[in-house]
């Protein structure tokens, strides 16, 4: 095997492109494979991958380079016969693939925001011995990973993913009705995940609170209007230019690194600026009195909370750090477009007011995941 680089131009510059390559003899010709393309490297990354391709010859006292997978090649007689086994390749089946990366790795987020020993007591078993949390757990990182409807998760995804064999469990954790059951509970303990989740904030990234960012977004349903007038699904302003169906509006709090706060579900027909005060009051009753910059499009705030909030709330004299805080209302949009978009807030599945709610609990806990995932990554990023 060998390096292997190609060059290409693309707006005046010129780019060099890196593959591992092996050669192979094929009759009287040789012919080339790409094992594997590297992309653009650097100069050390390509001295480590010649480095990975060579081999160490004792009997010579050289390196030279070796095959990936050598076709001529066959194990020396080992002194214990029964440390070789014969295989015969073409008679091996792959039986019941699953996906264990992505499912190890949204589990460990879980885990890294405690998310496992806040819900487990709070949620607790059922008499038949199903584990609340865990059923929870499966929720999310069905939104995170492959987003869909619960009956897509009990008939066809859990069973091609390792997640039984990561949290000890089996099919019946994913059936239809223990999925339904398993949102019922969750409301209960929505004021309590948003303060823990603080914390989490504080402690693994540091995050300040003196600054927060409010915004609203909406999501709509393909159904008729509902006849029960406590239904939170109403006409009203469509942000999805879905003028012809009912919505719900959802406001969000984030920091100025776009970790979430707490999150709100109005009626559709729900005004922007009545909107703000439920907020101010959530985030107050969550982290206190403390003063803080809010920061927010100009249709949000009436006079009333705007002279609320310059009473309470701090006040900024530089325009020009006023105006990059404004600006970092992206943070927000973006978290909005990652809920519609990578992690399926809709369509919601679910016709019950507390399930539709429910469906966004399961969503925040998920956008949380995700907003951990990108903090760490971005704290291992190299610009």
């Amino acid at each position: 095997m060998f390096l292997k680089c190609s060059t290409r131009r693309k707006d005046g510059k010129e780019h060099l492109s890196w593959s591992v390559v092996e050669s192979r003899r094929v009759g009287r010709s040789v012919v080339q494979r790409h094992v594997l393309r590297l992309g653009e490297i650097n100069d050390p990354q390509c001295a480590s991958w010649l480095k990975s391709i060579a081999v160490f010859d004792e009997a010579q006292g050289q390196a030279h380079q070796c095959a990936l997978f050598p076709e001529d090649r066959t194990p020396t007689a080992p002194h214990d016969p029964s440390s070789v086994v014969q295989v015969r390749l073409c008679q091996l089946q792959l039986s019941r693939p699953r996906t264990w990366g992505p499912c190890w790795l949204g589990d460990q987020l879980w885990r890294d925001l405690h998310l496992d020993t806040f819900f487990a007591p709070r949620l607790g078993c059922s008499r038949e011995g199903t584990d609340w949390e865990k059923v929870l757990r499966v929720l999310t990182l069905y939104r995170l990973l492959s987003p869909g409807s619960e009956w897509r998760l009990h008939r066809h995804w859990f069973a091609t993913t390792a997640l039984a064999d990561l949290l000890g469990v089996d099919e019946r954790l994913a059936q239809d009705d223990t999925l339904y059951r398993g949102l019922d509970g969750l409301l209960a303990h929505k004021d309590a995940i948003f303060a823990h989740l603080r914390g989490r904030w504080s402690e693994l990234f540091g995050a300040k609170f003196d600054v927060l960012l409010h915004d609203l977004t909406s999501t709509y349903f393909e159904c008729d209007v509902p006849q029960d007038e406590k239904d939170p699904r109403r006409f009203g302003c469509s942000r999805d230019k879905r003028s012809d169906c009912v919505q719900v509006i959802v406001a969000l709090a984030v920091t100025l690194e776009g970790l979430p706060l707490a999150y709100e579900m109005f009626p559709g027909n729900t005004a922007d600026k009545t909107t703000l005060r439920d907020m101010l009051t959530l985030i107050q009753k969550r982290h206190g009195q403390a003063q803080h910059i809010w920061v927010m499009d100009r249709g949000i705030p009436t006079e009333s909370v705007l002279e609320e909030l310059r009473r309470t709330d701090l006040s900024a004299d530089n325009p020009e750090w006023v105006w990059r805080c404004y600006m970092q209302l992206v943070f927000v949009e973006e978290a909005f477009r990652t809920l519609k978009g990578d992690l399926g807030l809709r369509p919601v599945y679910h016709h019950k007011p507390e399930r539709i709610e429910a469906h966004l609990f399961v969503a925040f806990l998920t956008y949380c995941l995700n907003i951990t995932l990108r903090q760490w990554l971005k704290a291992l990023a190299g610009a």
